[in-house]
């Protein structure tokens, strides 16, 4: 059920993607992870997104033109408890019938400096919208480049585990959704 992670993922997930001036990259899926950690009665469960993707346009020297979009199958959401994954689909968790995609944008960043960067955008996950900031760590090296974040969310803010399932006494409100990315430029 833990189906708290977005995925924003999401995603959030991502790195940086855009418009003019900033470079067009493309995920390296095999080498890329979009992840979630959560807490179900007190032990702690790792799971991530099978099926997502991610429109990149990104160039440190160029953030006011660097733009985000990462789309995620929510129903392709695993943590190798079959009982959890055969949960996280339902209404009461993300509904994946009723919406099928969590998505994160982003074309607002900041460079915290040394490699440190954030990107602040907004999460849709479950017909709900709210802000999600995603500090990350970003090198790149001729045409390839590695970006780690990860961003803290409240499952409850999206409805995400409602019902029985909105108090935090079997299942912690808090998910970090993890991402681990490698791209490649296209331009």
């Amino acid at each position: 059920m833990r189906t708290q992670i977005f995925a924003l993922s999401l995603a959030a997930a991502a790195l940086a993607a855009g418009s003019a001036g900033a470079a067009t990259w493309a995920v390296d899926h095999a080498h890329s992870r979009l992840g979630f950690k959560g807490t179900v009665e007190g032990a702690g469960f790792d799971g991530t997104f099978r099926s997502w993707d991610a429109q990149i346009s990104f160039d440190p020297k160029a953030l006011a033109t660097s733009h985000v979009s990462v789309s995620v199958d929510v129903a392709s959401a695993v943590s190798g408890d079959k009982d959890r994954d055969d949960t996280m689909p339902a209404d009461d968790w993300f509904a994946a019938k009723r919406f099928p995609k969590a998505v994160f944008t982003a074309n607002r960043f900041a460079d915290r400096g040394a490699g440190h960067y954030e990107a602040q955008g907004e999460l849709v996950l479950k017909g709900v919208r709210r802000p999600v900031t995603l500090p990350f760590t970003l090198a790149i090296s001729g045409g390839v480049a590695r970006m780690t974040g990860t961003a803290t969310l409240d499952r409850t803010a999206f409805n995400v585990g409602s019902g029985k399932w909105s108090a935090p006494d079997e299942v912690a409100k808090a998910v970090t959704v993890v991402v681990d990315l490698t791209a490649h430029t296209g331009s």
